[in-house]
């Protein structure tokens, strides 16, 4: 195998891509990462540069990829690692540029050492992936290359090949064959389910009504309303807007029914939306926005909706995106998330790997103070 390198996604045909990324998850795929190329979202102004790695066979067959990136910055990574920066700083020394495989603001796990699903020899390309991507680390002088939210696979690929690996926590819902929301009801204790019904309510006698419509069913105006939404929230919290109209326009085209709206009405006219992802069997939660603020609204449309979607459709889990105790007493639960972490030099190495022996057993006890909260008569089984 060798090793080649693309500054643009495009650089490599859409069905290769996506022969190594499967259809798991949409952030992977070649349409979701060149709609983000193609309207600015990433490159310079953002400090996002494409960097990614191709690993062909003798016959220039693309037999691995990894979504990598050139940074600047630590902005939409969701692990967090400013605390590193500044302890560079402190020490005279840069830590960016750094290198990271990921997907650009998206805090969901998958693949990140993409391989042929099937592939018989898919163990050792992951391997070739990781140690070419050290290399090119090595040889640019960058202070470090970060995995982040790799899946079960790659996690233990990473660490077999001794990075660090960091353990962080979102909340999931997993499907455990409900016939229909009440189904899921069902399996809270009588107060939680008593509150999320009384929510639920609240939203229907307000006159809210919502919608479902798949990113190829979507008009003009309602990827304008998205939009409007998804840039609000930043502006309300601070935040930076890095997707633009031409972005969302993009992958409602070319990803279809891949992409899932949840849009309230009330009185005829829209006043909150919430925009999700799905892949083979899971639902992805990503942005909300709203312009009236009505009672529980951001948990019917954010979660009940996705919950209803996932039950109708046969989806098997639903990750509604980072943080939020509050989710728990929704029916979702704590769940592992991983990074994995070269780091160039060898004291700061050793300073961060003793830091995250620390901070993993703390992660592990405040999962397991989380999950005495969970709602169920009987908690399904967590990861």
């Amino acid at each position: 195998m060798e090793i080649r390198q693309l500054e643009c996604i495009d650089d490599i045909p859409a069905d290769q891509w996506n022969r190594l990324a499967g259809d798991a998850n949409p952030f992977l795929r070649h349409e979701f990462l060149a709609a983000l190329e193609h309207n600015g979202c990433v490159g310079e102004s953002y400090g996002w540069l494409p960097r990614h790695l191709i690993a062909v066979d003798d016959q220039s067959r693309p037999v691995g990829a990894m979504p990598l990136y050139a940074k600047d910055n630590s902005y939409g990574e969701f692990v967090f690692d400013w605390a590193w920066a500044d302890a560079y700083q402190r020490a005279g020394m840069r830590y960016y540029p750094k290198l990271v495989c990921a997907v650009p603001y998206t805090p969901a796990t998958g693949a990140r050492l993409l391989v042929a699903p099937g592939d018989p020899d898919a163990d050792a390309v992951r391997r070739f992936l990781s140690s070419q991507a050290r290399d090119y680390a090595r040889r640019t002088g960058v202070s470090s290359l970060h995995w982040l939210f790799p899946d079960a696979d790659d996690t233990a690929s990473l660490a077999e090949q001794g990075l660090l690996l960091r353990l962080g926590c979102q909340f999931h819902w997993e499907n455990a064959g409900y016939r229909d929301f009440d189904d899921f009801l069902e399996r809270f204790n009588a107060q939680k389910r008593k509150k999320v019904r009384r929510e639920r309510k609240r939203v229907h006698e307000a006159g809210v009504e919502l919608e479902v419509v798949h990113g190829h069913e979507a008009s003009d105006e309602q990827w304008r309303t998205a939009h409007h939404y998804y840039h609000s929230t930043f502006e309300k919290k601070w935040g930076y807007p890095t997707l633009n109209l031409g972005f969302f326009r993009e992958i409602g085209r070319t990803m279809g029914e891949q992409v899932v709206l949840v849009f309230a009405y009330h009185d005829g006219r829209p006043v909150a939306g919430a925009i999700n992802l799905r892949g083979r069997d899971t639902l992805y939660g990503r942005h909300w926005g709203c312009d009236a603020q009505f009672h529980s609204l951001h948990f019917e449309a954010c979660y009940y909706q996705g919950i209803d979607y996932c039950i109708r459709t046969g989806l098997r889990r639903f990750e509604p995106g980072a943080q939020g105790e509050h989710k728990i007493s929704r029916g979702f639960l704590p769940t592992r998330t991983w990074s994995a972490h070269w780091i160039a030099d060898a004291r700061f190495r050793q300073a961060i790997g003793d830091f995250l022996q620390r901070e993993t057993q703390a992660m592990e006890q405040y999962m397991e103070e989380l999950a005495e909260h969970a709602p169920y008569k009987a908690a399904p089984a967590g990861e």
